[in-house]
């Protein structure tokens, strides 16, 4: 038994009030004030130290590196630096090596998960045979019965339209969601971070938005063909944020996500030639990050979801045009956007925690995303009144490439508890 005291949680009313738990098994079995008289001889007292307490962190987009890129992540790494970050469900990538295109290696997976991960994760299948967009389709009954979350090949995006239709009818079938990396090849130029005036002056070549964008304008016309429930992966452009507007007026089954970093950073953050700025999609202009923003308060982007992208310091080190996409997100994402959304107005404390847990829940059918009698306990408590540094010596990832590192930031996780099990502790 745990029972969690001095903490406080957010009432319908977005107002803040004090609340005790007390979990047994993996179980809320009462949730209210004073409940010291129902504690027994085992139970072990959690003090909250005043803190915020929330659904466990739901995360439907990471990369856990493991199998094939294990120096970089592992399950076990991971799946620790997410509990450091409040998040008790994260859902990973398939680009690994191998690639997760068939039961057994799916299986293998889901082993490893079984024996290393700290939380709940989900293993994503590919959407083709070996991640590529030319090639076979997958079995997608047969990796739907061995756990797969969805469908993606997050990382390069399907270049035919036939191919994206037809597996758009297959996760259709088997009531999967596809989740889409959007990028048109013919458009990239080998651009390396936002086509715009920074990369002309730092001389580095510029990605168009219109290469995420137009992609996500063809497949919401193919989802609206077949049915899918089709859910795009980081948009970063105010094209796409347009693009899905109209198709969620149109009454088109697609949702989608946007990560932290486009939030807060645009082209404009980059100084020089800082592989840690390098992400795909790249950051965007400031107008972009606006319509982001604009976007999320509006309804049209439904979640946030990290793109938590780990690599080793060494692979980062050789600027922008060497250098892997990608960054770190998962153990500090709460508090970046506690600290620079919500202290600063843009949202409400309610709002982030709405598109960090209850969405993403609602959106994909996990039975989460809520602190009530009955419920699994899957939560999450932080110091929201308390200030400190992101230090990459705290990082608990096995990787460290963030452009937020020695911001100061609110909300550091005092705990998260998963299954109700304690995961993380500071």
């Amino acid at each position: 038994m745990l029972y969690l005291k001095n903490i406080k949680t957010i009432d319908n009313q977005g107002q803040l009030y004090p609340m005790e738990v007390i979990i047994q098994s993996d179980e809320i079995t009462y949730l209210g004030q004073n409940l010291s008289q129902l504690m027994t001889s085992d139970c072990q007292l959690i003090d909250g130290q005043g803190g915020l307490l929330v659904p466990g962190l739901i995360d439907v987009h990471v990369h856990l590196r493991e199998p094939g890129g294990e120096h970089k992540e592992t399950i076990a790494s991971g799946s620790r630096a997410a509990a450091r970050g409040g998040y008790t469900t994260i859902c990973a990538m398939p680009n690994l090596n191998p690639v997760p295109d068939n039961k057994a290696t799916l299986a293998s997976i889901y082993n490893s998960i079984q024996s290393d991960a700290v939380i709940d994760v989900r293993q994503y299948a590919t959407l083709t045979k070996e991640l590529t967009s030319e090639t076979e389709l997958v079995d997608y009954q047969a990796l739907s019965e061995k756990g797969a979350f969805a469908f993606t090949n997050d990382g390069v995006g399907v270049q035919t339209a036939g191919t994206m239709y037809e597996a758009m009818l297959a996760a259709a079938q088997v009531r999967k969601p596809v989740v889409a990396h959007t990028e048109d090849n013919s458009l990239l130029y080998n651009g390396v971070m936002h086509q715009g005036d920074k990369n002309e002056h730092l001389q580095l070549p510029g990605m168009l938005a219109l290469t995420e964008s137009t992609q996500i304008a063809r497949d919401v016309l193919l989802a609206e063909q077949t049915g899918v429930h089709y859910h795009v992966c980081h948009i970063s452009s105010k094209e796409s944020v347009r693009v899905i507007r109209e198709a969620k007026k149109a009454g088109i089954r697609v949702t989608c996500e946007v990560s932290p970093h486009h939030l807060l950073l645009n082209d404009a953050s980059i100084q020089n030639d800082d592989a840690n700025f390098k992400m795909n999609p790249p950051l965007r202009s400031e107008a972009d990050r606006l319509a982001l923003l604009e976007g999320l308060l509006d309804g049209t982007i439904d979640m946030i979801a990290t793109d938590h992208a780990p690599h080793a310091s060494e692979e980062k080190s050789k600027g922008f045009i060497e250098s892997p996409f990608g960054i770190t997100g998962i153990e500090t994402a709460f508090q970046l956007l506690y600290t620079y959304l919500v202290k600063e107005g843009y949202c409400t404390l309610s709002q982030l925690v709405s598109w960090m847990s209850v969405r993403p829940s609602e959106i994909f059918d996990l039975p989460l995303g809520k602190i009530q009698v009955g419920g699994l306990a899957n939560l999450a408590i932080f110091a929201i009144d308390e200030k400190t540094l992101n230090d990459k010596n705290d990082f608990l990832s096995k990787s460290n490439n963030s452009p937020f590192i020695d911001w100061e930031i609110y909300g550091e996780t005092i705990a998260t508890i998963y299954q109700g099990k304690i995961v993380y502790q500071r």
